[in-house]
Parts: C-alpha cells; structure tokens; sequence
C-alpha cells in the first residue's frame, strides 16, 4: 500500500490545492477587508487631536478601539506561536482604561504593530510547517491556526466598522 502524498503544509495531496485556495482567501481577508474597509483605510488620515474623543452615549474613543484590535490582534498571534502562553484577563486586559494615548503610548507605534502582527499571521498562513488544519497542542478547545486566523481577521472586522461609525459620528469620515 502507498503512503498518501502530502503537499508542504503536511495536508494530504487532496486537500493541498483546497488549502492553497484558502490560504489566497485567508491573505485576502487579513490585508484587504474583502466586502468592508481595511483596517489601514479605516485609520487613514485621523488627526491626533480626536484620538480621544469620545462621542455621546459611545463606550470608547478611536484610540481605546486601535488599542483593543492591537491588543487582541498581539494576544491571538501569541496563542497560537507561544507553547508557552498565559491567557490575560477578559475584559480588563483587553481594553485601555484611557480614552487618549498616555505619554508612553504612540498612535503611530500602535498602527505600526497592528501592521507588523498581521504580517506574522500572513506569513503563518505561508509558512509550509503551518497547518491550517492541526489542532494548537497547548489549545484547550481543538483550536486550529484557521480557526485563529478567521477569528483575528472577523475580530478586527467588526472593530474596523466601529472605527468607520464613530467616524462618521465624529463627522471625520467623507466616504
């Protein structure tokens, strides 16, 4: 009897050129935001001074939701690339408590890497000893890098359309 031919991924052959479609849509939805506005559209050409602005009746300003997309953004990246990982405290750890960066915090620092942890996740989907299939061994629930990857790309998704309504509220947003 042969052995199944794999594909460098370590998917069965039959799978591969499935996988090599998936892996085209997951760099899609990561980068480009597909059917909604990027995640670099929807940051385009926001002023500093209305980073902390927080509308009437809104929970958080521009900046706590970049730093929330950022913070989880790093927090999935790290589950799934960390044997070693320590889940944080949900919600606490997961939001900024000020509306405006501090004077140790940086917009630009903060865009920069959620650029940078989208990249890693791109390159993960790339990379041929990534299974997109396997579950993470220090996962408790049968988490898969799929599964990871679509939730960070819908997790950032759903931000990026706040970021777009709080815009629009703030009247700083011409699409």
């Amino acid at each position: 009897m042969t052995k199944p031919t794999t594909s460098p991924h370590g998917i069965p052959a039959t799978l591969s050129s499935h996988t090599t479609l998936i892996i085209k849509e997951l760099e899609a939805l990561i980068n480009k935001g597909n059917a909604h506005v990027s995640f670099d559209e929807a940051v385009k050409g926001i002023s500093h001074q209305v980073l902390g602005s927080v509308p009437n009746d809104l929970p958080y300003s521009i900046w706590q939701l970049v730093e929330h997309i950022r913070i989880a953004l790093h927090d999935l990246l790290e589950f799934v690339t960390n044997s070693e990982y320590v889940e944080m405290e949900w919600p606490g750890s997961y939001w900024p408590k000020d509306a405006a960066p501090g004077k140790d915090q940086s917009w630009d620092e903060a865009l920069k890497a959620i650029q940078a942890d989208l990249k890693s996740f791109e390159a993960l989907v790339h990379s041929p000893d990534s299974n997109l299939y396997a579950a993470i061994p220090w996962g408790k629930n049968g988490e898969t890098l799929l599964r990871e990857v679509l939730l960070a790309a819908d997790h950032t998704s759903y931000h990026v359309g706040e970021l777009i309504l709080l815009r629009r509220v703030l009247g700083i947003w011409e699409n």
